[in-house]
């Protein structure tokens, strides 16, 4: 499981980190906004911990958990802040936050409500996404667009469920062939034909094209 730490203040990232990582769960600690909105276009995670006040912004945590969400991503939200009042803690919560910890924090009790955030994400997972239009059932490895079923290649496929599993991370080229392929590119133009054929058959938008390679373009 991947957790992404947002914290400046280094007397708690530090034994959080060493405390998580003694869980078992791998971990990025970013300090600032700027850093943060650059660890989730890398990293997907499996649950943030986001201080509110950053030293780039006042209400960093706040902002960045609206950005993530409005990109799609689905994963717990558990604020981190010194301010303990209803206001903050209702921003957090109508931002999509899942949780609200008041620091000082226990350490035990953090670990116990970063545990209880994943499990519960994992029990709700389920075999079927729905973005806008596109409808992917992972078990039966089907595709609908827009009510209709659509006949993809074992290879189009693929390629298709990695960026929906991730919606709002961008994936390079060289990455994508990695992951679908298996092995490192030879041709990185494979990726670029298979995303032509994924928009021929499911329209132009269901791929978006970035910078630095590809997202899905409909959103959950």
């Amino acid at each position: 499981m991947r957790i992404l730490l947002v914290e400046d203040e280094a007397a708690i990232a530090l034994p959080l980190v060493r405390a998580l990582q003694a869980q078992g769960y791998e971990v990025l600690h970013t300090t600032t906004l700027a850093a943060s909105r650059a660890a989730f276009a890398d990293m997907e995670p499996d649950l943030a911990l986001l201080d509110v006040r950053l030293p780039d912004h006042a209400l960093g945590g706040f902002i960045l958990a609206r950005e993530v969400r409005a990109a799609g991503y689905l994963g717990p939200l558990l604020f981190l802040t010194a301010h303990d009042t209803s206001e903050d803690r209702v921003t957090g919560l109508d931002l999509g936050g899942d949780d609200y910890l008041v620091k000082p924090f226990d350490l035990p009790e953090l670990l116990a409500r970063v545990r209880a955030l994943l499990r519960r994400a994992s029990d709700t997972k389920t075999n079927e996404l729905i973005c806008g239009p596109l409808r992917l059932d992972f078990s039966q490895r089907t595709v609908q667009w827009a009510g209709k079923a659509v006949s993809l290649s074992l290879r189009e496929y693929d390629l298709l469920e990695r960026l929906a599993r991730s919606p709002s991370r961008v994936f390079s080229v060289q990455e994508l062939f990695t992951l679908v392929w298996g092995e490192q590119a030879s041709d990185p133009g494979t990726v670029k034909v298979c995303v032509h054929h994924l928009r021929a058959k499911l329209g132009p938008q269901v791929v978006q094209t970035e910078p630095r390679g590809y997202r899905l373009g409909v959103t959950p």
